[in-house]
């Protein structure tokens, strides 16, 4: 009876007190079999699952106002809105601002380096969720977009200075006469207009509607013209699923690369992915071009994994010699796994029909936790070698979770999945929890040993209550 109440009383206070530690890793612990020649290894990863969720919360760039990020020349940036109170001298006494700041990480090791402050015309940038959006021109020009509300007329366009953090206005883009609010913004071509054209787009949100402004190579930095045969927006009538009429909250899009050099920067073709529909490819003039909605039932049928679930917004592309292969979120936060990735190679003639899923990461997902309906789930890849061959470095930031930078290539050498055995986990799903407790619970009571893979925590070669107790204080440190 009395190891009956010392049992109960552990189990009742786990379950009421404790949360789930992580493994304190910086990488993933999954293996990658390769597939068709091609292979896939984690380079680092820091996420909720593997790094622990006490002290992931505890870096600044977890955040729900850090919401995206992007790899650019071997350095990982990620943007935070209202990062820094900085107080600076007023006309009527000071004024405290709340400042962006943009974290940085070298894309290979993932160590953290000098953070910048963000600022514009030397003073600090305190723009309202002003650095919703970080990404990348196809020059190695970093920009920087803020959210705009539905009585925003105008989105201004930022260059980023990635050694001082000064914002430079590349442009203010005008939504004509339909305005709503935007989230996300992608572009293609130079920022500067030196090298080539520009394109900017950003669907919005809760509405059919998406913007997208154009520059010529060389034109007036002061003039935009409407993306859509002169117009800056344009209402969509095709949506997949079929069934949506709108974008909803959080939409996301990606501008594909042309095939042809005269073509490589016009944006005739791009990826809308909004909170209740999946990524799908479309045309300049709003029809569909290809998508998930190509996939036979006999696809998804053999592989439940390839179907991406709505909610979570983000696609890239990217090219190993002539193989031509897709990364995209899967799931946002569903049980067992959350907020994993899938490269999946493209069908013959770059279409979906056909596709390939390669892998699924992390394997056992990076994180759980809401991120209060951000939804935006950044993927970009860019090129190195390994092995001698061309590989792809894939980056993958989801807001509130965690972030890693995977190589995938022919010349790359997989991992070997790592066995781990962490204190405190009975029943080894990767996680100390409350269900550890019960595992040695129903062990003591009713000699169950089914979920007992590592029960002995004391090391006294013994299953007993005691070693319930180790599992409880390490649920209480949080470690």
């Amino acid at each position: 009876m009395k190891k009956f109440l010392l049992v109960s009383m552990l189990v009742a206070i786990a379950f009421t007190s404790a949360s789930a530690a992580g493994l304190l890793l910086k990488k993933d612990p999954n293996g990658y079999e390769t597939v068709n020649g091609i292979s896939m290894r984690n380079l680092w990863l820091l996420d909720r699952f593997h790094y622990g969720n006490l002290e992931l919360e505890q870096m600044e760039w977890c955040n729900v106002k850090a919401r995206t990020a992007v790899m650019q020349d071997g350095v990982v940036y990620v943007a935070r809105s209202e990062a820094k109170q900085i107080i600076t001298p007023g006309t009527d006494g000071n004024d405290t601002i709340m400042s962006a700041v943009v974290y940085r990480f070298d894309a290979l090791t993932g160590e953290e380096m000098t953070p910048l402050d963000v600022t514009l015309n030397g003073a600090p940038y305190g723009v309202f969720l002003g650095a919703n959006s970080i990404g990348k021109d196809n020059f190695g020009h970093v920009w920087i977009a803020p959210y705009t509300s539905e009585k925003t007329a105008d989105l201004p366009l930022y260059q980023l200075d990635t050694e001082t953090g000064e914002l430079t206005l590349v442009a203010t883009l005008n939504k004509g006469d339909v305005i709503a609010r935007t989230d996300y913004v992608d572009l293609v071509g130079d920022i500067t207009l030196e090298q080539a054209e520009c394109n900017v787009m950003t669907p919005g949100s809760q509405v059919p509607t998406v913007y997208g402004w154009h520059n010529d190579q060389g034109g007036d930095a002061d003039t935009w013209e409407g993306f859509f045969y002169g117009d800056p927006y344009m209402d969509f009538v095709e949506m997949y699923p079929e069934s949506q009429t709108q974008w909803g909250y959080a939409p996301a899009c990606r501008f594909v690369l042309g095939e042809d050099e005269d073509e490589r920067y016009s944006g005739e073709t791009f990826y809308i992915d909004g909170f209740t529909t999946v990524p799908t490819l479309y045309a300049k003039d709003g029809t569909i071009i290809d998508g998930f909605g190509s996939l036979s039932q006999e696809e998804l049928d053999a592989d439940s994994l390839l179907m991406p679930e709505v909610g979570c917004n983000g696609i890239a592309e990217f090219r190993l010699g002539e193989r031509n292969f897709i990364a995209y979120p899967i799931h946002q936060y569903s049980a067992p796994a959350a907020c994993e990735v899938n490269i999946c190679e493209l069908g013959e003639g770059m279409a979906f029909s056909g596709m390939q899923r390669y892998w699924t990461f992390p394997a056992d997902g990076q994180g759980q936790t809401s991120d209060s309906g951000l939804r935006i789930h950044p993927i970009i890849a860019d090129y190195t070698t390994e092995g001698g061959k061309e590989a792809a470095l894939v980056f993958e930031y989801k807001c509130y979770n965690g972030m890693g930078v995977y190589i995938v290539g022919e010349g790359v050498v997989p991992d070997e999945p790592m066995v781990i055995a962490i204190p405190g986990d009975v029943n080894n799903d990767g996680y100390v929890t409350a269900s550890d407790v019960t595992a040695i619970y129903m062990f003591l009571l009713n000699n169950d040993d089914s979920q007992i893979v590592n029960g002995d925590q004391n090391g006294d070669g013994n299953i007993t209550a005691a070693d319930v107790t180790e599992i409880y204080n390490i649920l209480l440190s949080g470690k």
